[in-house]
């Protein structure tokens, strides 16, 4: 009986000293009709204070750029709010940037997707075929993912390495040249302190008599009030 005692008690303690971190849900709004703007939202509850959040982002396709006036970014400081509320504050924000209803009947197609809970998947590698087609008319597309360690920025002091990431667009086709699509100098302080990124899913999309485009989603492992964050960002380039 003290065995088991002693037993359940180990497991408690080990239960109650378990910190974890929240993950984001990210959700693809899509493309502008011509492709030139890129939009996705994320959301969750924050660890540590348990107030609702949601984000929104709309990214120049033609630069990689947020578009004026974007992110927009609500959190509810009040452990009753709930994540519904922030996101319609988002969405009601955001009206004048693009309509969500233009946004949803472009959504391109989810090329590839690996979220932050598949451990089988290549964190740093995803290879997808660009439209639906099969056999497929396009090569390959493939993106890679390398981290970097950069200057920690003054709030990061003492958590270890703070990351940042360079993108490639690798070449697959007979001639074409490997790409780099992003490279981090600094970290901007909108990631907090990062730790480390993962390839979240690929977005194309192909507008009519406009350049195809693609988005390359990107999980952020941050460091969180009660363990590791994840984050979300997006880096667009055209096919």
């Amino acid at each position: 009986m003290a065995k088991r005692i002693a037993a359940l008690a180990a497991l408690l303690l080990s239960c109650a000293s378990a910190r974890t971190g929240d993950m984001a849900t990210v959700e693809i709004l899509g493309f502008s009709a011509d492709g030139d703007v890129f939009a996705f939202e994320e959301f969750g509850i924050q660890d540590g204070s348990g107030f609702p959040y949601a984000n929104r982002y709309y990214i120049d396709t033609d630069d990689d750029t947020f578009l004026p006036g974007t992110p927009i970014r609500i959190r509810l400081e009040d452990e009753q709010a709930t994540v519904d509320a922030a996101r319609q504050q988002t969405k009601s924000q955001a009206a004048t940037i693009i309509s969500d209803e233009e946004l949803k009947q472009n959504q391109g197609l989810v090329a590839g997707w690996n979220p932050v809970t598949e451990l089988s998947a290549e964190p740093h590698r995803i290879v997808v075929n660009p439209r639906p087609v099969v056999p497929p008319l396009d090569s390959p597309l493939e993106i890679r993912l390398e981290e970097l360690s950069l200057e920690q920025p003054a709030d990061c002091r003492d958590i270890g390495d703070v990351m940042g990431f360079r993108l490639l667009c690798v070449a697959t086709a007979p001639g074409a040249e490997t790409r780099l699509v992003h490279e981090d100098t600094t970290v901007p302080a909108s990631r907090g302190c990062a730790l480390g990124y993962r390839i979240a899913g690929v977005q194309t999309f192909y507008p009519e008599g406009a350049e195809p485009v693609f988005a390359v989603l990107i999980a952020v492992r941050r460091f969180g009030f009660e363990g590791p964050d994840h984050r979300f960002l997006a880096v667009t380039g055209k096919l």
